[in-house]
């Protein structure tokens, strides 16, 4: 008797879970993205963690990101919305990554280059859902 009771205690749990979740229609919405000043802070501290920098070159790499986040925002809110705003074409992010890298470049010695590069690659945001992350291209 006690298991019968359980069970229907537990039935009843299940379709009330179930008709709540029918009701509820409301599509999920999207996170909000991160502000330029929580990218910075998280770019920074990514990059202090592998790098050793003096306070100059952490001063000029905060500046390069944070013109380069400043300028991708600001592309991001000319394109015609539709939420969430699309990706900004690749050609358009190579340049920009460029012109960031170069500026990175000129501050960092060759092995923190070289550093800075890998922990680059880890700093893209993903791609969305479950997809596996585009192959890189190598060039020659």
């Amino acid at each position: 008797m006690k298991k019968q009771i359980f069970m229907l205690i537990a039935i009843i749990g299940f379709c009330y879970q179930s008709l709540n979740a029918q009701t509820n229609n409301e599509p999920p919405r999207p996170p909000k993205p991160p502000t330029i000043e929580e990218r910075l802070k998280l770019v920074n501290e990514k990059i202090a963690k592998e790098l050793t920098l003096t306070k100059e070159q952490k001063q000029k790499i905060e500046a390069a990101y944070k013109d380069f986040f400043t300028k991708t925002e600001e592309l991001h809110k000319k394109m015609p919305p539709p939420p969430p705003p699309p990706p900004l074409p690749k050609e358009v992010m190579d340049k920009l990554s460029g012109e960031r890298d170069a500026e990175i470049k000129k501050v960092l010695t060759g092995d923190q280059f070289k550093k800075y590069m890998d922990i680059e690659k880890t700093l893209r945001p993903k791609p969305p859902g479950n997809q596996p992350p585009p192959p890189e291209i190598k060039k020659n």
